[in-house]
């Protein structure tokens, strides 16, 4: 798939998650990514920062997700739609056992697309714009991907 094929405008965004949340991710186990502030709905690249969240990798639950996966950083390694954005209730179970408490946002996450090659690029907090260069080399590799 061509960049020409792509939707125009601001359809996509891009997210950066710190490793093993990334690879967890994209697993399909972990689906809720926990944020500060709401995000709205839509397909995002799925960035894999920089920075490692080290005591994490000694989380069970994290620990037998991310299995013998490599954890790749600065690089979009991904896609997923994000379907909803909500916060769990004051006094409701959390969920997900991915799901952080106490008033955090949870990005719900679905049709997730593992690449075959991540793509280096930096990152940014918050939701970033990715360049048409970057889309172009993204879709080159889900060549069924359709938004």
């Amino acid at each position: 798939m061509s960049a020409a094929t792509l939707p125009e405008g601001d359809w996509i965004r891009g997210i950066s998650i710190r490793q093993p949340w990334t690879t967890a991710i994209l697993t399909g186990e972990k689906t809720i990514e926990n944020r500060p502030r709401p995000w709205r709905t839509g397909w995002v690249l799925l960035h894999a920062s920089q920075q490692t969240d080290r005591p994490a990798l000694r989380l069970p639950l994290v620990a037998r997700t991310i299995r013998s996966r490599d954890l790749v950083t600065g690089a979009v390694v991904g896609v997923a739609r994000i379907t909803d954005c909500h916060q769990d209730p004051a006094g409701s179970p959390p969920c997900t056992e991915w799901s952080q408490p106490g008033g955090v946002w949870h990005l719900v996450l679905a049709e997730v697309q593992e690449l075959p090659l991540p793509v280096t690029v930096g990152g940014q907090l918050g939701p970033w714009k990715p360049t048409p260069d970057l889309l172009s080399q993204v879709f080159q590799q889900l060549p069924d991907f359709r938004p």
